[in-house]
């Protein structure tokens, strides 16, 4: 299985755990990873997850996420394919590098976009090429 982590969703544990919601999203992403490093998923690695990381001001938090690159079994490189995609996925009131981002997954057919975006997530309906999914729903919608 083919699973697209987009920035926010491996921000996650680094965001303040007060909210028990962001707790729960913060274990399942980190047990996702865990299961990527398994190789029970396979993860999509893009130039826009590598653009939005590089410009991350916290150095240790873009050291250790830039480490997952390496487990990616799809890097997803810019093309006028996905810029396209991208622009036509503005019209839903999406931003320009989470449109980058979907359309980097739906390059690489990915079965999951995982995101802790509720923005995103709410959105999904709109968008049929991708199964777009919270961390916690993806394990809940495996069983797992």
């Amino acid at each position: 299985m083919l699973v697209y982590l987009d920035n926010c969703c491996f921000n996650r544990p680094y965001d303040i755990q007060d909210n028990i919601k962001v707790q729960i999203e913060t274990e399942s992403k980190l047990f996702i990873q865990k299961k990527i490093k398994e190789e029970k998923f396979y993860l999509v690695w893009s130039y826009i997850l590598e653009y939005e990381n590089q410009s991350n001001p916290y150095k240790i938090r873009k050291e250790e996420i830039s480490e997952w690159k390496q487990f990616s079994k799809v890097i997803v490189k810019p093309s006028e394919e996905i810029f396209n995609q991208a622009e036509s996925f503005l019209s839903y009131n999406i931003k320009m590098k989470d449109a980058l981002h979907l359309s980097c997954a739906i390059e690489a057919k990915a079965d999951y976009f995982i995101t802790t975006d509720n923005l995103l997530v709410k959105k999904k309906s709109l968008i049929s090429k991708l199964n777009i999914i919270n961390p916690i729903n993806f394990i809940e919608e495996l069983e797992i």
